[in-house]
């Protein structure tokens, strides 16, 4: 019995070392590795203390708008209006501040309820007209972006006060940027949310399959409008890093319409393993895929390949980690009717 026990665990052993090795986890850590080694010989700078700093603040700001599209993704659905939600909140803190008058943290918190209240708008038109969620975002980024554009004439908030300024300017141990604390700090907040809590799996429940959620008694609609809600907060989140970056809040901060944040918002979690169709999400994989993004673009960028070929090598990663995650899901599949 002994032996036999013995040769069962030698024979998981592999099993299990193999199914790390492929997973999304395992494959961003060896491409870290692999990028940062090659970086650091063949450009100068690259592990100098003011490059890491630079990459710890875009980690920061880029994981967390990861973090954010991540949220909606799990319902299946997505939130083109993102990057729009995340300056309306900031430009809202920026208000709050100079206009009001109003301290930071409760100027904080008002940033925060009205990039919730946003998503949570998304959320009930996604639900009550059965739209898919990329019609209306794409819908809503245009009107949200242009009614904060109206009701600001365009006008930033450059006199932050100097504890917000400062702690964006800070840093940890000579090189690391405070933004990237944040980002931890959001990321073990979800983890602990989609592991340990019933909320957590009610929304992985009624995004992976809504219908069987739905008959087991879930408030599908709800949950699905919570999801929008968590992913305009996070925005918000994002939109006040972005400001603490650059040292005051501007329209213009994630670009026309918040476009700028497409990209990364998608590539991010899709290389973490977060699924498009819904149900199952890696908030450590999200995170390891804001650090790979930025260190495959920082390490371009000193090379010195034009801006065209980096959006270009984004692009393919993204194509690629979309066939993997279909390739990975055809397999389950298969798996599933042979058993």
């Amino acid at each position: 019995m002994a032996v036999t026990v013995a040769n069962a665990r030698r024979a998981r052993l592999p099993a299990a070392l193999g199914g790390a090795l492929r997973s999304n986890v395992a494959g961003l850590v060896i491409g870290i590795a692999v990028f940062t080694l090659a970086f650091a010989l063949y450009t100068s700078g690259f592990t100098s203390r003011i490059n890491i700093y630079s990459l710890s603040r875009s980690i920061g700001i880029n994981g967390v708008v990861g973090l954010a599209m991540m949220a909606v993704l799990v319902t299946g659905g997505l939130n083109l209006a993102l990057g729009a939600i995340g300056v309306c909140s900031a430009m809202v803190v920026g208000w709050a501040l100079q206009a009001l008058g109003l301290g930071v943290a409760p100027a904080l918190l008002l940033g925060l309820i009205a990039g919730a209240a946003l998503g949570a708008i998304n959320g009930l038109i996604v639900v009550t007209t059965r739209l898919h969620s990329f019609v209306v975002t794409l819908a809503t980024m245009s009107i949200f972006f242009g009614g904060m554009v109206l009701l600001s004439g365009a006008q930033g908030f450059n006199a932050l006060p100097p504890g917000l300024t400062g702690f964006g300017r800070m840093r940890l141990f000579g090189m690391i940027s405070p933004l990237l604390i944040v980002l931890l700090i959001v990321g073990f907040a979800l983890f602990y949310l989609y592991r340990f809590t019933a909320l957590g799996r009610e929304m992985l429940a009624a995004g992976a399959n809504p219908v069987a959620a739905k008959l087991a008694g879930l408030p599908v609609e709800r949950l699905f409008v919570l999801c929008h809600a968590l992913s305009g907060a996070l925005g918000a989140v994002a939109g006040v890093l972005a400001s603490l970056r650059n040292g005051a809040i501007v329209p213009s901060m994630a670009g026309p319409l918040g476009s700028d944040w497409l990209l990364p918002a998608f590539l991010i979690p899709v290389l973490g393993g977060t699924l498009l169709t819904g149900g199952e999400v890696s908030v450590l994989g999200t995170v390891l895929g804001a650090v790979f993004v930025e260190v495959m673009t920082s390490g371009l960028y000193m090379l010195q390949i034009g801006e065209f070929w980096i959006q270009t090598a984004l692009g393919l990663v993204l194509l690629g980690a979309i066939l993997l995650e279909r390739a990975r899901a055809g397999m389950a599949l298969a798996r599933g009717r042979q058993s």
